[in-house]
This record gives structure tokens, sequence and C-alpha cells, in this order.
């Protein structure tokens, strides 16, 4: 499935977290949602991006918005990954990959001259009605939670 384009209505979702609660898109609307999509827990690139959110997590809740993790480790993984960083916002798990397949992001990949599929990392803004307000492709996790923050600001956070 194609990624979602800014304007569109994002597609909603129910998951568990890591603390066992179940959490579903709609539950948030009337704020901004920042969907960040990772690889895989505890691995460097997605640690650097979580830990990011993290530091600036009381700056993207002073901005009005929410953050969500969002990856295809299971539960278990999400709260292992969660308490060693101290993340203090919720990883949706999504083994069975319909989240990041209807965000467009279960992708092929390459490494090494393999292919293979994986989660090409992606950060989605869903604004206050529930629609795509700014996507952002082929992340990279070094101060990638301050562009997000910043994009925050601009859409009146």
């Amino acid at each position: 499935m194609a990624i979602p384009q800014v304007g569109a209505k994002a597609p909603d979702f129910s998951g568990e977290t890591q603390s066992g609660e179940t959490i579903r898109l709609k539950d948030f609307l009337g704020k901004p949602v920042v969907l960040f999509f990772y690889p895989k827990d505890d691995t460097s690139g997605c640690t650097v991006e979580a830990c990011g959110f993290r530091d600036h997590h009381a700056a993207v809740l002073k901005s009005g918005a929410a953050v969500i993790g969002i990856s295809p480790d299971p539960v278990k993984s999400h709260l292992k990954f969660a308490t060693k960083f101290e993340l203090p916002y919720p990883l949706l798990a999504d083994p069975e990959k319909k989240v990041v397949s209807d965000y467009g992001v279960w992708v092929e990949k390459s490494m090494y001259g393999r292919k293979y599929m994986g989660v090409a990392r992606t950060t989605f803004i869903v604004d206050a009605k529930g629609k795509i307000a700014q996507v952002f492709e082929k992340v990279k996790p070094e101060g990638h939670a301050e562009a997000v923050l910043a994009a925050l600001k601009t859409l009146g956070g």
C-alpha cells in the first residue's frame, strides 16, 4: 500500500502497547499525534530516534501533541526497550504488520545485495482532525525529534 499523503485521512489502527494497554488512533482525535515507525527495538538507529523523542517528550506534550512509536516487534520486546531507555510514550506492537502495511512503510529493502522486507523509517504527524499533516520519509535518527517538534510548532502547536 502507498504511503498516505498530506491531507489524506490517517488509517485508524488498534493495538497493544508495552504496558498491555490497547490504543487506537481515534482515541487521540482532538490533538495532533506523532506516529514514528521504526524497524527494530534496541538497535542503534532506533534507539537514537526513540531517545530523541524521549528527550523532547515534554516539549511535544507542551505543543499539545502525543507521540506513539510503532514497529513489528512484540509487546514483550517493546516493554524491555521502553524500560531500558525510560521511554515515556506508548510503543505499539504490530507483529502482524497490519499498521506498517496500512501506512505503506512495510517495504522491500536491500542490504549487501540481499533483499528482505522491513520497515522504512518514516514519521507521520496526524492533525487533530485525523488527517495526515506532514510526512517525514527516509528519516535520519539524529536530530529527527527536533525536526518533528519544529513542524508541530508550524501547525500551531
